[in-house]
């Protein structure tokens, strides 16, 4: 996962939860965030497609979120954001006849998966709306 995008996306959803109704433009939440309008469209994009938040093109337009703030979880974010996993194998084949190396794979696979979950319980236990209320 490209961690930039998790920070980014949780900083859009922050501003947006803090937002209430009101539809803010790409503009106002790439100065917020010091990055070019186009990498916030694009993550607003990907926030669309995964039912985060909803936008209204034209001159009035903006985003808002698409489900109150204590509906969406921060776990929700990383899945929406996550590209691989948290943790990943090297692309190097071990030495199958090496008693570690025949082995280690399914090891480490075991111990990322773990940890991957435990991310996931973790940011699952936080709502956007108990992230926002550190802003207020």
């Amino acid at each position: 996962m490209g961690n930039a995008r998790f920070s980014t996306a949780i900083h859009i959803l922050t501003l947006l939860a803090g937002a209430g109704e009101e539809l803010l433009s790409s503009e106002y939440l790439a100065g917020s965030i010091n990055i070019n309008p186009v990498l916030v469209r694009k993550e607003l994009s990907n926030l669309r497609k995964h039912g985060l938040v909803i936008s209204k093109e034209g001159k009035n337009g903006g985003s808002t979120l698409a489900k109150p703030a204590q509906l969406i979880h921060l776990s929700d974010v990383y899945k929406a954001v996550r590209q691989s996993a948290f943790l990943a194998q090297t692309k190097n084949t071990p030495n199958p006849a090496c008693p570690v190396g025949r082995q280690i794979n399914s090891h480490l696979d075991r111990m990322y998966e773990e940890a991957e979950n435990a991310i996931l319980h973790k940011l699952g236990k936080v709502t956007l709306a108990d992230f926002e209320k550190q802003f207020a």
